[in-house]
């Protein structure tokens, strides 16, 4: 272990929240998507075509990519000042737990709402109650599959340290521009491995290396200031081929094979994540008393929001008591404002702070 002293990289965490806030508004039109696949509530318009679900394609690609490289990043500062032990510790805490045991005792509701949006009670009259549950368990994993993929690749990770004892992360601080713009080919390449069938957002090749790139390359203050350099080149590269990608495949189907395997998606997203990179240590590497909420928030915005955007979507826009506008307006007032309320509660309960969001105390405390 390192004991340098490194100052807070702010940049990390806004890139952080922005992300979720994109996420969110993501899973709001997803909620209600009329082209490409169906949202679990399903198209609410009269419209032919819903344009605006293009927000969907333009992020899709790269948000949670950028993630997990912010991820791989983070873990690199983390364990310059604290041990493996400490590390896995805190990632089975904060990750872990949530994943699974909050799984059983809280998150199971996300479940009951996507069978319900589903009409999958309507069959199961006779199913045993047991099941039932099993089966609102695996359905109410919803958001939780990207802490659950994080504390993997933190495992893998501290085996991997085990190995290389940093030789390839001194490799990684000599990464320059034509290093990483051919890394798109390897990228492209991570895209096609490792996906699971019909659970498509386990891609454990494409963002396994994300996380990687974050922690032996990214996690240099050398290639940050290559990423910042080259902010030009990568953000008008990344926007073209987001119009090309927005053109070509609206109305396809963008989260699954055979659309998210295409040069044109992983081109993007990495490119993308390039200039996202670049754009945040450049510009946003500061703190005030804004993005310093939004930070701490970020959390509890992630883990609660598409519970809070389902309850509109069962009780409000399946049954029809609101038209479209009101529906999407009110979804975007519960997803924020239920999942910040959510977090202050839950934030203060013993036994459902740790087993929810992996907070061992009182975060006031």
């Amino acid at each position: 272990m390192n004991n340098r002293n490194y100052t807070r990289k702010h940049y990390l965490d806004n890139i952080r929240w922005f992300t979720v806030v994109l996420v969110v508004i993501y899973h709001v039109l997803y909620m209600y998507n009329g082209e490409g696949i169906l949202g679990v509530q399903g198209k609410i318009t009269n419209l032919e075509v819903q344009y605006y679900d293009v927000f969907q394609y333009a992020v899709y690609p790269w948000f949670m990519l950028v993630l997990f490289i912010v991820s791989g990043i983070s873990s690199r500062l983390y364990l310059d000042t604290h041990t493996d032990k400490e590390f896995i510790k805190s990632k089975t805490t904060k990750l872990l737990v949530p994943g699974t045991i909050g799984l059983v005792v809280f998150q199971f509701l996300q479940g009951y709402l996507n069978m319900s949006l589903g009409g999958a009670f309507d069959t199961m009259g006779d199913v045993p109650k047991f099941v039932v549950y099993i089966i609102m368990l695996a359905s109410g994993i919803g958001v939780l599959w990207y802490i659950q993929m994080l504390w993997l690749f933190s495992i893998i990770l501290i085996l991997i340290r085990k190995i290389e004892k940093d030789r390839i992360w001194n490799l990684g601080r000599k990464t320059n521009i034509v290093v990483l713009l051919l890394m798109t080919v390897v990228v492209h390449l991570a895209a096609q491995v490792l996906n699971t069938p019909i659970i498509c957002v386990y891609r454990f090749g494409l963002y396994l290396l994300g996380f990687l790139l974050g922690y032996f390359v990214f996690s240099h203050e050398e290639v940050i200031e290559v990423v910042k350099k080259w902010l030009l080149l990568t953000a008008v590269i990344a926007v073209a081929l987001g119009i090309n990608f927005c053109v070509r495949y609206f109305g396809a189907g963008y989260a699954d094979a055979p659309v998210n395997r295409t040069i044109s998606f992983t081109a993007y997203a990495w490119f993308a994540c390039l200039a996202i990179i670049g754009c945040g240590a450049r510009f946003f590497d500061f703190e005030n008393g804004f993005t310093s909420w939004m930070s701490k928030h970020s959390w509890g915005l992630y883990v609660f929001h598409y519970l809070c955007i389902s309850v509109v979507a069962v009780y409000v826009a399946r049954p029809g008591l609101l038209s479209a506008l009101p529906v999407y307006l009110l979804s975007f007032v519960a997803a924020f404002a239920g999942s910040y309320i959510l977090y202050e509660i839950i934030s203060r309960l013993p036994f459902f702070r740790w087993a929810v969001l992996g907070i061992k105390k009182d975060k006031r405390a």
